[in-house]
């Protein structure tokens, strides 16, 4: 077998690191996939990040070549250390997402190119000298984030590198619109007003001159200019009903709003999310119709 390469990201390579990229995707969230456009803007910027990303002073993007192929793929952020960046974020090295092919057989060395990139993203973190190094899987498509348990053969590199999960863990459920419930009986007096929310199109209960809750829905997911095809994916922004609002299936009547304007815009699937730690709020979408998709661990921190 041809010897491992491990060097820094040339254009060239774009397609096979989208391939990569993409068959993690699909491990996560099904029928997503990014394009090669979204991939190569990802490397230079992100623009979802709007507050964290102007804080980054340097991007690496390293892989690992075999026969000419990438078998593994690195992209590694530098945040300033002056007073303008967030105390968390600041002088903090991470490597924002790693991929990798698994084991197989016709990629016998799989696991060993992994561990040299993993051993050059390292090198990397040591030259630039930061003061703490973080590791994440963000990739740039809907629900990809955190490290998700359906990549095993990424926690083990980062374990034996020493990365450990130091976070929280939220849970990813998703929901096909045209099978969530339909809404209770409309209660007399209550109105649901639509604006534009803080997370998408807001859809708020009213009654009796207070609002009783809302829900957010962003159907903003598959932009043309970013994915090359998801399907028609929206995901819950936020879902809020005030204490003692005195509604009964309030959240079942928000939903079942939303869905009406999700069906509306072609969306077929909703993607909602919750942390592991809130039974009751995994209860409650569960109830709504959601099940789960993944669990992705949040907040690798080096311990070396």
């Amino acid at each position: 077998m041809p010897a491992l390469q491990v060097r820094p990201f040339h254009r060239d390579d774009r397609d096979q690191l989208t391939e990569l990229v993409n068959a993690h995707v699909a491990a996560v969230v099904p029928g997503v996939t990014v394009s090669v456009n979204t991939v190569l803007g990802q490397l230079a910027r992100r623009p979802d990040e709007f507050i964290v990303d102007p804080w980054v002073a340097e991007r690496v993007t390293l892989v690992a070549e075999q026969r000419s192929y990438v078998v593994a793929a690195a992209h590694l952020l530098r945040y300033r250390a002056d007073a303008e960046v967030g105390p968390d974020y600041r002088d903090m090295g991470v490597i924002d997402w790693f991929v990798a092919r698994p084991a197989a057989s016709f990629w016998p060395d799989a696991d060993t190119a992994a561990e040299l990139l993993m051993s050059a993203c390292l090198a990397q973190l040591a030259r630039w000298g930061v003061r703490v190094r973080e590791a994440d899987g963000a990739l740039p498509a809907p629900a990809v984030y955190g490290l998700p348990r359906t990549w095993p053969h990424i926690r083990a590199v980062y374990e034996r590198a020493g990365f450990r999960h130091t976070g929280h863990t939220e849970v990813v459920l998703i929901a096909a619109v045209p099978d969530l419930p339909a809404p209770p009986a409309p209660v007399d007096g209550l109105a649901v007003r639509r604006t534009l929310g803080e997370c998408g199109t807001r859809l708020t209960a009213h009654l009796d001159g207070r609002d009783l809750g809302f829900i957010e829905v962003d159907t903003a997911l598959g932009r043309p200019e970013r994915q090359a095809r998801n399907g028609s994916l929206a995901d819950i922004g936020n879902l809020h009903t005030e204490p003692g609002h005195g509604v009964e299936a309030l959240p079942a009547l928000l939903l079942g709003e939303a869905a009406r304007w999700l069906r509306l815009a072609g969306a077929d699937r909703l993607l909602a999310y919750e942390s592991a730690d809130d039974p009751e709020g995994l209860a409650l979408l569960k109830d709504l119709g959601f099940t789960e998709l993944v669990r992705t661990d949040r907040g690798w921190r080096h311990q070396g």
